[in-house]
């Protein structure tokens, strides 16, 4: 006989996190933390580093020279409009940790160039040393340098129209604090716009509104099409994966300093506050849809699946002003980014900004963005407008030229390279995006992983065939004395291959270890990208250092959870499911949620996990009843299924132990999961941990 509710609360543990969405995570400077202080290389973070080699230094004095360091309009631009600098250098958390530090960067201000740094990164780097207030036009202000994105505030009618409130709500707060300080009048905040679903442009709402103020009409919030679907949908798959991938792109392990990290390209780095989000009270559903916003008209352009999946330009027709969302920034921004995301549409992406020149372009007089700078003057809006669109499309069509003359995804990172006029083109360089990296992915979009060749259709894992790679050249003796050799000439790429198969053949041997990070190293200080000379540098300090450890802490946005669809949460399930612990387990269940009228069949066969909407099994094993809001209690982890039914507020009707069943099966996600093999014995202590804003279900940026 199926054991009743009163047996299954005797036998069954507190099995809530068993089915709960968030994960933990270790912090930017906690994980930053190292527990040496001896430098070999003055200046350097690492007890193992090594200063930039003389192939290296060549490398960047070449860039140097070839690169138009004589166009200086950026920095002009950058510097225009300037009203007041935020005094104070840190923005302090509400949980007690410091969630913005800008005097981190002031090594940036202190010397024109750095050895270890590639001198376009450096500039980019010193154009986004800007903290503080701008005027765009009377009427348009920006505050720059408070996160990773900007957030600008428009004059309505009766108060002010916030467009991107930043990533964290102490940022947000204390631009609008400074904004209020200079001109913002006295007036409140009126409405508030999503440019699109990535969590630099929401995540700081609750710093400068209240859900009280949007729940009375006082404050409107707009988004783009399927935004809550987007912001929720987009990493919450493989979240886990992609969190940790983060560490690499983003440098989050990395000191900010000459040898580690230095900038994103976007901006200086995210911040770690809270994160929250509000949901919007209007969605722009058409292509293009004109309504007045706080009285302000203005002229929205529905851009889906360019740099994110929902995202809108807008044009604000009486100012003659034009917002590109993150469409258009300083940079080629990412097809492909590294962290992982579905890769995007470059053709369409130029489409968009093309049908954006013709439609606003012939008249705006200013165009400004999520990130960096504005533009000024008709002329110069619309030669940034078309370099922009030519960057995106020549990139989709130029690689699939090559492609279709038998270029592989493992060659054309090495064929492809943007036109003579782009490359000498400030901002469609690749501070975001790269080159390499976004080339790739295009040819993924349309051919896929495979390169055709039958040798890598199932291929070997690295760690099984690096053994008999390692047999062949000799052992490790010959093999290491090779990749030194290659590391000193300067074939840094020649030396990663041979010496990452020994690595892979062992990943116990510290001495390989650190000669692979030597030529990590080398290979970071040469990239113009923020994004791979992170992850060569993250590498570098992995393979030195293994992963850091320490107190981790529950840094999930309920709200953000709260916004999952109940599809959508059942679906994760079926991920975090380990299905060799469900082998032979078969069960149906009824999932009931009177509140909103939703119900689920969900099913356990040959250890899957699936469900349907709108369906019931006639005879199922269970029928679990509960509202949605108490589900939502059990997807943040703040109660679990034993709570609820005790107290009432979920009832089980049939065998319980199909959840005793079924939360053995689940299992929690390793945020920091061994990216390189043997990284995870003898890690660096970390002292503390403060919450990194890379949460499951948030889709973190860019």
């Amino acid at each position: 006989m199926a054991p009743d509710r009163r047996d299954f609360m005797k036998t069954v543990p507190a099995i809530g996190a068993a089915f709960a969405v968030s994960p933990t995570f270790l912090s930017e400077e906690a994980a930053a933390q190292t527990t040496s202080t001896a430098a070999p290389l003055e200046g350097h973070f690492h007890p193992k580093g090594k200063a930039p080699s003389e192939h290296t230094l060549k490398i960047l004095a070449e860039a140097k020279e070839t690169l138009p360091f004589s166009d200086t309009q950026d920095f002009e631009e950058v510097a225009k409009g300037f009203i007041a600098q935020m005094p104070e250098p840190q923005i302090m958390a509400d949980a007690g940790n410091v969630a913005w530090d800008r005097g981190a960067f002031d090594f940036i201000d202190e010397q024109d160039e750095y050895d270890s740094i590639h001198p376009s990164l450096m500039r980019i780097s010193k154009l986004n040393q800007n903290y503080g207030l701008y005027e765009v036009i009377p009427g348009i202000y920006q505050v720059r340098g408070f996160d990773l994105s900007d957030i600008s505030f428009v004059r309505g009618k009766t108060g002010w129209i916030a467009i991107d409130p930043l990533v964290s709500a102490e940022t947000a707060r204390a631009a609008w604090d400074l904004f209020s300080e200079h001109k913002g009048e006295g007036l409140p905040i009126t409405a508030v716009i999503y440019s699109h679903s990535h969590g630099d442009h929401w995540g700081g709402v609750r710093g400068i509104v209240s859900q009280e103020d949007v729940d009375s009409g006082k404050v409107e919030i707009i988004a783009s099409r399927d935004f809550m679907e987007h912001t929720i949908s987009e990493n919450v798959f493989a979240g886990n994966a992609m969190n940790r991938r983060l560490f690499y792109q983003y440098g989050l392990l990395l000191p900010v300093a000459p040898h580690g990290f230095v900038n994103q390209g976007l901006g200086k780095r995210v911040s770690a506050g809270a994160v929250g989000l509000i949901a919007p009270t209007r969605i722009v559903e058409d292509d293009i849809e004109e309504f007045e916003v706080d009285g302000v008209r203005m002229i929205f352009q529905n851009t889906p699946n360019t740099e994110a999946p929902s995202e809108m330009n807008t044009y604000i027709p009486d100012m003659k002003a034009l917002w590109m969302a993150e469409n258009v920034t300083a940079t080629l921004h990412n097809i492909y980014t590294l962290r992982g995301a579905p890769v995007r549409d470059a053709l369409r992406w130029s489409k968009y900004i093309s049908r954006a020149l013709f439609l606003f372009g012939q008249e705006a007089e200013v165009m400004f963005a999520s990130h960096h700078w504005p533009r000024w003057g008709n002329d110069r809006v619309q030669q940034v407008l078309k370099d922009q669109r030519d960057l995106y499309a020549h990139m989709n069509n130029q690689t699939l030229h090559l492609a279709n003359q038998g270029v592989t995804i493992n060659q054309i990172h090495h064929h492809y390279e943007p036109s003579q006029g782009l490359q000498q083109t400030w901002h469609t360089r690749g501070y975001h995006g790269s080159p390499q990296h976004n080339s790739r992915g295009v040819v993924q979009r349309f051919l896929g992983f495979w390169d055709c060749n039958p040798a890598t259709l199932i291929p070997l894992e690295p760690e099984a065939s690096a053994p008999l790679y390692v047999e062949m050249m000799g052992g490790k003796d010959p093999t290491m004395a090779k990749g030194l050799e290659l590391h000193n000439a300067g074939q840094y790429f020649e030396a990663s291959e041979i010496l990452n198969k020994l690595f892979l053949s062992d990943p116990s041997d510290q001495e390989v270890k650190d000669l692979l990070a030597d030529v990590y190293e080398q290979l970071g200080y040469q990239q113009e990208n923020p994004g791979l000379r992170n992850s060569f540098l993250s590498g570098a300090y992995e393979l030195r250092s293994g992963i850091p450890t320490g107190e981790t802490a529950d840094t999930s946005s309920p709200e953000v959870i709260r916004a999952m669809s109940t599809e959508l949460f059942l679906d994760f399930l079926a991920i975090k499911m380990d299905s060799r612990k469900a082998e032979g387990i078969e069960f149906t269940m009824n999932l009931s949620t009177p509140d909103n009228g939703e119900m689920f069949a969900i099913e356990l066969a040959k250890a899957t996990l699936t469900n349907v909407e709108g369906f019931a099994f006639d005879e199922p094993d269970l029928t679990l009843t509960l509202n949605r809001s108490d589900l939502e209690l059990v997807m943040t982890g703040e109660a679990d299924f034993e709570d609820l039914l005790a107290d009432g507020r979920a009832t089980a009707d049939g065998d319980v132990s199909v959840l005793i069943k079924l939360a053995g099966a689940m299992i929690e996600f390793d945020p920091l999961f061994e990216v390189l093999p043997g990284t995870s014995t003898g890690p660096t202590e970390v002292a503390e941990a403060e919450p990194l804003q890379a949460v499951t279900g948030q889709v973190v940026i860019e």
